[in-house]
């Protein structure tokens, strides 16, 4: 096969990879195994009751576990409270607050001179 490259001018691993063509069909993706430290969906339901609940709703993730932890109940770590909250949809600001108001630039206009001072 070297032989063959150096009397062609062809780099021999371009000479391999085009005696195999390629496949056709892409390989379907392998499915990958369920973790074995997956918390179980009814865990994962309490654990966004809780959450979601009239007590914690205003409050972030982080203040709720250090409350709960305060009190004796663990439930699971703030890095995957915030992943739970994720799944079910964007993670966003938990308390009410006023939407910003786009207020307009106050603009001085003369029409004359001495009109306008600043």
């Amino acid at each position: 096969m070297n032989a063959a490259c150096e009397a062609v001018g062809l780099v021999r691993a371009t000479a391999y990879r085009r005696m195999a063509p390629p496949p056709n069909e892409p390989r379907p993706p392998a499915e990958r195994a369920a973790p074995a430290r997956k918390i179980p969906e009814p865990d994962r339901e309490e654990i966004l009751a809780v959450l979601d609940s009239e007590r914690f709703i205003d409050q972030p993730p982080r203040e709720v576990y250090g409350t709960l932890l305060s009190e004796g109940t663990f439930l699971c770590s703030v890095r995957t409270m915030y992943r739970l909250l994720a799944e079910r949809g964007p993670v966003k600001e938990r308390r009410a607050h006023r939407e910003p108001t786009n207020h307009p630039v106050p603009r001085l206009v003369a029409s004359a001179p001495n009109h306008v001072w600043s």
